[in-house]
């Protein structure tokens, strides 16, 4: 279980990572990445970095920020306090595109029930 330092850093790492991003980055190939979620070994040498991508292809993004790693683990060494910055390994992270495919297939399943119920009214004479 991680500890509060733990959720601290990782935290921390996630929205320098996405300064960084914003910032610096130049690759084409992460235009459009959004960091969702980090987390961190207890002994801090690890960290996983969940994205999504609202734009692009995930697997060029994943290449891209791989490709990045060292620059983002030295800029990160550059803002943080941390006797050793964690090594970086990023995840794709699908839960924002899932949600979207829910949300479309319950807002079909919607409008399908409305169009069924519409002769279904109770008429006003009874």
């Amino acid at each position: 279980m991680a500890n509060q330092r733990n959720l601290r850093v990782a935290e921390q790492i996630r929205q320098e990572l996405a300064d960084i991003h914003a910032r610096e980055m130049k690759d084409p190939r992460v235009v459009g990445v959004t960091f969702t979620a980090v987390n961190v070994t207890t002994d801090l040498e690890h960290a996983k970095v969940w994205f999504t991508v609202f734009s692009g292809d995930h697997e060029a993004a994943r290449k891209g920020l791989g490709s990045a790693a060292g620059f983002l683990r030295s800029e990160l060494a550059k803002r943080m306090t941390l006797r050793t910055v964690p090594k970086l390994t990023f995840v794709y992270d699908a839960s924002v595109e899932r949600g979207a495919h829910l949300s479309e297939l319950i807002d079909k399943a919607v409008a399908e029930d409305r169009k069924h119920h519409q002769g279904d009214a109770p008429d006003s004479d009874s």
